[in-house]
């Protein structure tokens, strides 16, 4: 009996693996039909308007190739890589926090509050001069706007986490003699841990909006001034590489953030 059973947890197991391999390879291939398919519409454009207004795939990789060659791409997605990063991450340092006490203390959310509807309607873009002039057109200013950008939006969605947090949760806690700091963390902080991320996920993709706009106006180096040079040099291809490796950029940052988070959520019991 024992190895009749574990015969057939085997072959649970195994049918289980073919399964999921089979879930895995499906899902490769619509990624690769769905790339196929851009890249072929896009050779389609190529072709209607010219290389004059549309670089084609083939023209893009060539000029990919001739700016890694020189290293010019290489360090435009090495200086933009850590001018999102640390903007970013400072974003998120200082939004959870301030979020978490805008959610729970009725007295800061009145102090923050009109600061934060205030500024948050106001695009980093409008304030490209006023970082250069007050911090000159080095790192500091880009990060800054990054960091601007990144952390309203993670305040909001903080704080949005916390006051969802079911009322009944807390008075209970409360009731049995739990601390501010136990409740806190035992209750308020994992409830809030999907918007958090959520927030820092949306502040990302922002970050990567104000990049361009900083680095054209204030930066030599980055794929937002690649972009400019470009436009100004009239390399179209040139044009298409930064774009094109800002959107791949951008969806490897997502793709481990989201790794990294569906590990810290997966003790919550929630999927990402």
């Amino acid at each position: 009996m024992t190895v009749v059973a574990a015969g057939a947890t085997a072959t649970g197991t195994d049918r289980r693996s073919i399964r999921t391999g089979v879930r895995t390879l499906r899902t490769a291939g619509v990624y690769i039909l769905s790339v196929l398919a851009g890249v072929g519409i896009w050779q389609l454009l190529a072709m209607k308007y010219g290389p004059s207004l549309v670089a084609s795939p083939s023209q893009t990789l060539s000029a990919a190739r001739e700016l890694a060659s020189d290293g010019t791409l290489t360090n435009s997605i090495i200086a933009s890589s850590r001018r999102i990063l640390i903007g970013w991450g400072l974003g998120v340092l200082v939004g959870v926090p301030v979020g978490l006490l805008v959610g729970q203390i009725k007295v800061v959310r009145q102090l923050l509050d009109p600061y934060i509807e205030f500024f948050r309607f106001i695009p980093p873009i409008a304030f490209v001069t006023l970082a250069v002039v007050w911090l000159g057109i080095g790192e500091s200013s880009k990060v800054v706007l990054i960091f601007y950008t990144a952390v309203f939006i993670v305040t909001l969605n903080t704080s949005a986490g916390v006051m969802a947090v079911n009322e009944s949760k807390l008075r209970a806690a409360a009731s049995l003699g739990a601390s501010r700091r136990q409740i806190l963390l035992g209750i308020v902080l994992p409830s809030t841990v999907p918007h958090i991320v959520t927030g820092a996920r949306l502040a990302m993709g922002n970050s990567f909006l104000t990049i361009v706009s900083a680095e054209i106006v204030a930066a030599q180096v980055g794929l937002g001034s690649l972009i400019w040079t470009s436009r100004n040099y009239g390399r179209i291809d040139w044009v298409f590489v930064g774009i094109i490796t800002l959107g791949i950029l951008g969806f490897v940052f997502d793709r481990v953030l989201r790794i990294v988070a569906s590990r810290v959520l997966l003790r919550y019991g929630v999927k990402l």
